[in-house]
């Protein structure tokens, strides 16, 4: 008879239950616990965990110091965090406990942060408005993916208790996204670079000239954007930036703090250009525009002084637009040009950079001809690369030259996973998520200098990838391995361990609506889809 009254009191319990989720719309919620602290990509420097969780709440402020930077970053979070919540979460400079971002002298770089998390509060402390920026990132990570949703969920809203340190090991971490094979629209861009921020990319390269299309305004040669632009890879309509696009593309980076690389690939890759204006061929006539994929059969005409004023207007109005350090001019696969052009032509464009205030960075055959005090080469060989090669990047590394490295049968994200990808290219061959992630950038080139390895990039080139769909099942989930090598120590580097933390990413990607590549190397669980 008492067993009888309990499993009467049970049923009750559970009726009650079931009722209140009626009610609500709501299935009772799971014991929650929080994420720990070491289960974000990029792994941080250092992690103590301890003491009890802060817990989001309906009476949470974020509080910041009187700095609009910083006023920046608070209301940035807001922004994620309200909708998911549904709490109002007022950006403040009064009051005491909740979410607090402050600058203050420290360790901490240009970039670093130090989180502390605890009852009372979370606290993110920085030198620098970037490093009170990606400390937000490591923020969203340790909260519940569904954070990331643009409706109320259930929360709670957990962040685990301890402190993390942090700082990137590399100052460029990059992602390039090709504009010309497939011209992409301001908010796609956009798109892409709240993706990048999310793993604490600091530099996004833009490609804004091809064969296939140019891709920016440019008043003193208004037909490369309008004719030379008219077209992509396929024979589609093309497009490009207007001025204004670009300052908006820049404005939003910035306030990700992602740093805008603008590229014009010359000598060759230029066929929307010699398309555009005849009198940039040496023989004067004007190519029809090119719908195709092939490479290395176009080349601007190295011996003509209009080619020169030509680059100088170009750059004079690009550098006038980009606040940032650098200016990439290509240099790769021109195979159209000989040796003795393609050093005059660098000989001639690296100063013009230079005049209007901006760094030049090209790829890696730049080392082929003199580069520029202070440039950055760009290596984008594959680990069989002749060792002639290499060592003509390995000598210019040693006499100065900084080093971005890309490999391609690593990081080119527009690599087809297995045979069986049906998006992008396999000609660097076949590059999965463990390939992708475990190579170590300072170890890379043998005899390269330390130092002269200033971080990596991961390009995506646009021959098969016509929208933001696209571009992201290539990247995810191979972006965050790339972002963990420029951000993590080498000592960091473990693949069983990083691919149980790159699992952990999938409910954050389908929450964000990402499309992403379900790799059969991942134990990605019943979190991805």
């Amino acid at each position: 008879m008492r067993q009888h009254r309990r499993t009467l009191r049970l049923l009750g319990s559970l009726l009650l239950v079931a009722m209140a989720a009626s009610v609500t719309g709501a299935a009772p919620a799971p014991a929650a616990s929080p994420t720990p602290l070491d289960r974000v990509i990029p792994a941080p420097a250092s992690v103590a965990p301890g003491g009890s969780p802060y817990r989001i709440t309906r009476g949470t402020h974020i509080r910041v110091d009187g700095s609009r930077e910083t006023r920046g970053v608070g209301e940035y979070l807001a922004k994620i965090l309200r909708p998911s919540t549904g709490y109002r979460l007022p950006v403040t400079a009064q009051g005491a406990g909740g979410i607090r971002l402050r600058l203050a002298e420290g360790p901490f770089g240009a970039e670093g942060y130090r989180l502390d998390s605890g009852r009372g509060g979370v606290t993110v402390t920085a030198a620098r408005p970037a490093g009170l920026f990606h400390g937000v990132q490591t923020l969203r990570q340790l909260l519940p993916a569904a954070v990331e949703k643009d409706s109320v969920q259930p929360g709670p809203w957990l962040v685990a208790g301890g402190t993390i340190k942090d700082t990137p090991r590399y100052g460029w971490r990059g992602a390039m996204l090709d504009v010309s094979r497939h011209f992409f629209t301001v908010e796609q861009v956009k798109r892409y670079i709240d993706q990048l921020a999310l793993y604490k990319i600091n530099k996004l390269h833009l490609h804004l000239s091809d064969d296939q299309g140019w891709r920016i305004a440019i008043d003193s040669w208004p037909r490369l954007a309008t004719y030379g632009g008219s077209t992509e890879v396929g024979g589609g309509p093309g497009g490009f930036y207007t001025k204004a696009d670009y300052r908006e593309i820049v404005r939003y980076a910035s306030s990700r703090y992602l740093e805008v690389v603008p590229e014009i690939d010359m000598p060759g890759h230029t066929n929307a250009a010699l398309a555009s204006y005849a009198e940039l061929n040496c023989d004067g006539v004007a190519p029809p525009l090119y719908t195709g994929t092939e490479v290395g059969f176009s080349s601007l005409c190295a011996g003509k002084d209009i080619t020169y004023d030509f680059v100088d207007d170009v750059i004079r109005e690009l550098a006038a637009l980009t606040p940032g350090r650098y200016l990439h001019i290509g240099g790769d696969e021109a195979h159209s040009t000989s040796h003795e052009d393609y050093v005059k032509f660098m000989d001639r464009v690296q100063p013009i950079v230079a005049k209007y205030g901006k760094t030049v960075v090209g790829w890696h055959q730049l080392t082929g001809a003199t580069p520029a005090k202070g440039a950055l080469a760009q290596y984008w060989g594959l680990d069989g690369t002749s060792a002639e090669e290499k060592a003509r990047v390995v000598k210019a590394a040693q006499g100065g030259t900084g080093l971005i490295l890309s490999p391609a049968d690593r990081v080119y994200l527009d690599m087809k996973y297995t045979k069986e990808t049906p998006l992008g290219l396999s000609w660097a061959g076949y590059v999965e998520v463990k390939r992708s992630y475990d190579w170590d950038p300072g170890a890379y080139l043998p005899g390269v200098p330390g130092g002269a390895v200033r971080g990596v990039e991961a390009p995506m080139w646009s021959e098969t990838l016509e929208n933001s769909g696209h571009v992201e099942f290539m990247a995810f989930p191979r972006l965050p391995g790339v972002a963990e090598l420029g951000w993590s120590s080498a000592a960091s580097h473990d693949w069983e361990r990083y691919k149980g933390r790159l699992a952990a990413q999938a409910e954050r990607w389908d929450a964000l609506g990402i499309e992403w590549y379900r790799s059969p190397q991942v134990p990605w669980g019943a979190g991805g889809r």
